[in-house]
């Protein structure tokens, strides 16, 4: 822990420069569809210069979860991810819905739908973005730990979702390999790799 403090300490000594938010001088949606919300705004910087195309994509936020069973194995999905045309290798993730209580009932619930695990105890991880420049949207990353098999998946008609318990060093090595290719769950994984001390 004393080398992330200690990269926080230097950082701020080059914190001397105010950084003001852009204005935003009108804005218009281009598309607005279930699964995919464009805008386009006109902006002006704090320097007056103004761009009048900045495009922004909202979506609503997401959640993750690295869950593991009480006898330490790491519940994983693997489904078809066709923007990049592969089968990968990925955490529970989901969408918050409008009718989930706060985020980590959101996570629970996918997590119970995507694999049937259910239980155990509970934290917040990490809060992360996509895309800071381009995209709307916080990922809320959750560690659960004791989970149980407790249901059969309940998956939408258009999921096609396997469940893999794996191991830590399996884990590692997928990391390691470039193999999970989520960022939104690469992240959070490495974060637990090392606040742990396992590599």
């Amino acid at each position: 822990m004393y080398y992330f403090a200690a990269v926080s300490v230097n950082i701020n000594l080059y914190m001397s420069k105010e950084i003001k938010k852009w204005k935003v001088l009108n804005s218009r949606y281009l598309i607005k569809r279930p699964w995919l919300t464009a805008r386009c705004d006109c902006v002006e910087l704090p320097g007056g210069i103004q761009m009048p195309e900045y495009y922004v994509l909202e979506y609503p936020d997401w959640v993750n979860v690295i869950a593991i069973t009480r006898d330490g194995r790491f519940v994983f999905v693997e489904q078809y991810r066709h923007g990049i045309g592969e089968v990968s290798m990925e955490l529970c993730a989901g969408v918050c819905e409008p009718d989930d209580e706060d985020y980590m009932s959101a996570a629970q619930r996918e997590l119970s739908e995507e694999t049937g695990y259910a239980g155990g105890n509970w934290e917040h991880f990490m809060t992360i973005s996509a895309n800071t420049g381009t995209m709307n949207n916080l990922t809320h990353c959750f560690l659960a730990r004791d989970v149980e098999l407790v249901s059969a998946q309940h998956l939408d008609k258009t999921e096609d979702i396997a469940v893999h318990l794996l191991t830590l060093d399996e884990v590692k090595r997928l990391l390691l390999a470039d193999s999970i290719r989520q960022s939104l769950m690469a992240a959070p994984l490495w974060k637990y790799v090392a606040m742990n001390g396992l590599l």
